[in-house]
């Protein structure tokens, strides 16, 4: 167990399509130590959400979840989750305006537009599969981490690249709320 680096914007590794987990990797130690420094890392950060690769590790494994996080005071409680081998399907055609930050884009907030509604397939540690429909926040959060697992960050989905920018003005311009972080 570690708090692990934690790749910034512009390193090349965060931009690579990350290898999905065989049969053998599901319940090894390896397997278990990634989701130990996983969760130490995003604790020790206040993350809501942190991906394998964030931390140099180019596997499909996702781990997400909260309870309060001064990162995001507004935000619902989210169980914690492990996603391994994620598999995003939208549902319907609606979608909705979100301000979104990044450990690996630190001190940055941007306004992301998200599917409202998906479904999430994945497998857990032990390669069991598991299916779960989502809403709202905790599909935005899903769906930022997921995007990590296919080199993709926040702000290369912008709607509007005047909606970006640093917490300090963007909290300022009364754009966000105050958050520590």
């Amino acid at each position: 167990m570690a708090v692990r680096p934690v790749l910034r914007l512009g390193d090349p590794r965060l931009r690579l399509r990350s290898a999905e987990l065989e049969a053998a990797d599901f319940g090894s130690t390896r397997l278990m130590a990634l989701v130990d420094d996983l969760r130490d890392t995003m604790a020790a950060c206040n993350g809501a959400g942190l991906a394998a690769p964030q931390i140099d590790v180019p596997l499909r494994v996702v781990l997400y979840g909260i309870d309060s996080n001064p990162r995001y005071p507004d935000a619902p409680p989210i169980p914690e989750t492990l996603l391994v081998n994620p598999v995003i399907t939208p549902i319907g055609v609606e979608f909705e305006m979100g301000w979104e930050g990044c450990l690996s884009v630190p001190g940055l907030r941007g306004q992301v537009r998200r599917w409202q509604h998906i479904r999430i397939a994945w497998r857990t540690v032990d390669g069991e599969p598991q299916e779960q429909i989502l809403s709202g926040f905790h599909a935005r959060v899903v769906q930022h981490e997921c995007d990590h697992l296919d080199g993709v960050l926040f702000p290369d989905r912008l709607s509007d690249p005047s909606a970006f920018g640093f917490i300090p003005e963007l909290q300022a311009a009364g754009l966000i709320p105050a958050v520590s972080g």
